[in-house]
C-alpha cells in the first residue's frame, strides 16, 4: 500500500511495507481526506511475494552538449542533458504495481452514430482482458441528463471480468441532446477511487454537445484530482465526429494537463482499442513513483541558468546554485530528457584542465518491492584546452535539443491558428520541418526521431492549412502532439484521415508522437492490432463454396466460385457458337 505526502511543495512516496531492506524506509502517519462515497469496492490485494526481488534500480546520466570549453574562453547557455530511465519488468506480470483504474465513458446521444459506442464497447473488452487479479477497474457513463457508475471498483478476476463485460455491453446511448456533462462523470470517478494504490483514469468523449459559451476549463476538473499531495492523471481521449465535436478537444486537453495525464485524439474509430492498449500497457506497467531530481551546482564559475523540463515542474533556486526537477511516474523502461542551461565562465590557469558542472540525486519510490530508493550521479566534467579544437556536438544532445525546438513551434503553430492566422501556422511548421531535414549535424537527417519529427510536422502542416480543417482535425492534432511531447509520454495512434486527401491536397496519415511509447506499450497495442485484425476477419462475409472441375484428363483445376465454375462450363459451347458463326455468309 502506498501514498505520498508533500513537503515544501514536493511529492514524496510513502510506503507502508517492505521495512528491513536496505534501501531509505520512510512511513508516516496520514488519514485519506477525500471522502469515499461508495462503499461497495472490492478490497485491495497484497502484492505477490515474488514481487520483492524488485525490477532493477533507476539509471540517472548526463551528456555534455560539447566534450570541451577552451581554457580562456566562456561559454553561455552550454547544454548538458540529465537522463533519467525507469528500469525494465523482469519479474513477469507479479512484478509490477496493481493498478485501480477508472474509465468514464461518453454515452451521448451522439456515440450512436458511426457505430461509436459499439466500437468504445469492444475496446472496453479488452482493457478487462488486460488486467490481472490484482487490478481493480471501475465503468463510469455520463449523458446531458446523469452520470452513473456502471460498475463498482472490483477486482479482476476471470469470474469479475465476465461481469464487467455484460456491465459495459449494457450501455445504450441516451436519446435526446443536451450539454455534455464531463464534469458529472469526472465527479463520478472521484467518489469511487480512494487513494489505497496507484490509481488512474481514462476519460473518453466525441466532444458533442460541449458547452463552448467560455474559455474556461478550470471548472470541468474535480479538486480531487489535483490534490497537493497525489494528483490522479486522467487521460483524456477525444474521438472525431462529423460535428463541432473537436471543438471541445481544448477543454480534454486541460482536464489532462491540470491532472498530469496525457490527451490523445483518435479519428479513425476503428482504432480506438489500440489507442487504449497502448494507454494500458503503460498504467499496468507503473516502475517508479514520485520520482525527483536535485542538482547541486556550487562550484567556481558555473552557473545555471534554466531548464527545459516540459511540463515537468523544475525550479532554480536562489542564487544559482540548487535546481528540482520534479519528474513524476515513470513507467517500465520509460525515459525521461532534460536539458540544463549553464553559463560557464572562462578558466586562465594552464592547471584549469577540466571544470566540474554539477553532481546529481535521483529519489523515488520502487512500485515492485515498496522501497524508497535513492540514486546518485557524481555528474559532467568538462575538459577546458588550451586551444580550441573541433570538438563534435553530442549526437543525443542535439537531437533532443532538435525535438524541443519542435515542441516549440508546435505551439506557435497552434497560437497563429487560434487568432486565425493559418498562413503562419503553415509558415512555422513548414519551416522546422525544412530545418530538420537538411540539419547541418552530421547524421541527424537520417536519423530515426528526426524523421519522426519531420513527418509529424507535416502532418500538422496540413491540419493547419486552413479555418475548416483546424475546426475539423487541426486543434484536436496539435494538442495531442504538444501534450506528447511536453510530458514525453503519448500513446498515440496513426492519424487516418477520412478523406484520401487534405483539402490542400496532401496525404496524410502519419504521426510521430508515438516515439515515446514504452516496450510494455507497444506490446500491447500490437496485440490489440491482432486481435481486432482477427474479430474483422470473422465478421468478414462467407464466401460461397468452391468447386473444383474435372479437366479431359481427369485432374482438377484450382477451385472457382459458383459463377466462376458456370462460367468455365459454359465456355465450350460459347467457343462453338463462334464457330459456327464465322461459317455462315456475311449479310450483305
Amino acid at each position: 500500500m502506498a501514498f505520498t505526502t508533500s513537503m515544501s511543495g514536493r511529492r514524496w512516496p510513502v510506503f507502508l511495507a517492505g521495512i528491513g531492506h536496505a534501501q531509505k524506509i520512510f512511513t508516516a502517519e496520514y488519514s485519506n481526506s477525500a471522502q469515499k462515497v461508495y462503499d461497495d469496492d472490492d478490497p485491495v490485494e497484497q502484492p505477490a511475494a515474488d514481487a520483492a526481488a524488485g525490477n532493477g534500480v533507476l539509471v540517472l546520466k548526463t551528456h555534455c552538449e560539447y566534450p570541451t570549453i577552451p581554457n580562456g574562453a566562456e561559454h553561455e547557455g552550454f547544454v548538458v542533458m540529465v537522463t533519467v530511465k525507469a528500469p525494465a519488468l523482469v519479474a513477469g506480470d507479479s512484478g509490477r504495481a496493481p493498478v485501480d483504474l477508472v474509465v468514464v465513458l461518453d454515452a451521448g446521444a451522439s456515440m450512436a452514430a458511426g457505430a461509436k459506442l459499439e466500437q468504445v464497447k469492444r475496446a472496453m473488452a479488452f482493457v478487462i482482458d488486460s488486467l490481472g487479479p490484482r487490478d481493480r477497474l471501475s465503468a463510469v457513463a455520463f449523458d446531458p441528463d446523469e452520470a452513473r457508475q456502471v460498475l463498482p471498483l472490483t477486482r479482476m478476476s476471470e469470474d469479475s471480468k465476465a461481469a464487467a463485460k455484460r456491465g459495459v455491453e449494457s450501455l445504450n446511448a441516451a436519446a435526446g441532446t443536451g450539454t455534455a456533462n464531463v464534469r458529472g462523470g469526472l465527479d463520478e470517478a472521484a467518489k469511487v477511487l480512494d487513494g489505497n494504490q496507484y490509481a488512474a483514469v481514462i476519460l473518453l468523449t466525441d466532444g458533442q454537445g460541449y458547452d463552448m459559451t467560455s474559455d474556461d476549463h478550470s471548472g470541468h476538473v474535480p479538486p480531487f484530482f489535483t490534490r497537493t499531495y497525489q494528483r490522479t492523471p486522467v487521460h483524456t481521449f477525444m474521438l472525431s465526429s462529423d460535428g463541432n465535436g473537436e471543438q471541445a478537444a481544448a477543454a480534454m486537453y486541460h482536464i489532462s494537463e491540470a491532472t498530469g495525464g496525457t490527451f490523445t485524439f483518435v479519428e479513425d474509430h476503428a482504432i480506438i482499442q489500440d489507442a487504449f492498449a497502448r494507454c494500458v500497457g503503460g498504467l499496468r506497467s507503473l516502475a517508479a513513483e514520485g520520482v525527483w531530481i536535485d542538482a547541486d551546482c556550487q562550484y567556481p564559475g558555473v552557473t545555471i541558468r534554466a531548464v527545459k523540463s516540459g511540463r515537468h515542474e523544475s525550479r532554480v533556486e536562489e542564487f544559482y546554485e540548487q535546481v528540482t526537477v520534479n519528474v513524476g511516474d515513470l513507467y517500465a523502461d520509460e525515459e525521461r530528457r532534460f536539458l540544463f542551461l549553464f553559463d560557464v565562465d572562462s578558466a586562465h590557469d594552464a592547471k584549469d584542465t577540466a571544470t566540474h558542472l554539477m553532481k546529481l540525486s535521483c529519489n523515488y519510490g520502487d512500485k515492485a518491492t515498496h522501497r524508497i530508493v535513492d540514486v546518485y550521479n557524481q555528474g559532467p566534467w568538462v575538459r577546458r584546452p588550451l586551444e580550441a579544437g573541433n570538438a563534435a556536438p553530442d549526437m543525443e544532445v542535439k537531437q533532443e535539443l532538435l525535438r524541443v525546438a519542435a515542441a516549440e513551434d508546435m505551439a506557435l503553430a497552434r497560437a497563429a491558428a487560434e487568432r486565425g492566422a493559418y498562413a503562419e501556422a503553415v509558415r512555422i511548421l513548414d519551416a522546422r520541418r525544412e530545418l530538420l531535414t537538411r540539419s547541418s549535424a552530421p547524421g541527424m537527417a537520417g536519423d530515426a526521431v528526426c524523421k519522426a519529427l519531420v513527418a509529424e510536422l507535416r502532418e500538422l502542416s496540413v491540419r493547419v492549412a486552413d479555418e475548416q480543417e483546424y475546426k475539423l482535425t487541426g486543434r484536436a492534432c496539435v494538442l495531442a502532439a504538444m501534450s506528447a511531447h511536453a510530458q514525453q509520454r503519448g500513446w498515440s495512434v496513426p492519424l487516418f484521415s477520412r478523406r484520401p486527401v487534405s483539402s490542400s491536397g496532401l496525404e496524410v496519415g502519419c504521426s510521430g508522437s508515438a516515439m515515446f511509447a514504452t516496450p510494455e506499450m507497444r506490446k500491447m497495442e500490437k496485440l490489440s492490432e491482432m486481435l481486432r485484425k482477427r474479430q474483422q476477419q470473422l465478421a468478414a462475409p462467407v464466401p460461397p463454396p468452391l468447386l473444383a472441375l474435372p479437366q479431359k484428363n481427369g485432374s482438377k483445376v484450382v477451385a472457382r466460385s459458383r459463377l466462376e465454375a458456370r462460367l468455365a462450363a459454359a465456355a465450350p459451347h460459347l467457343s462453338m457458337l463462334r464457330r459456327y458463326r464465322s461459317l455462315l455468309p456475311l449479310k450483305r
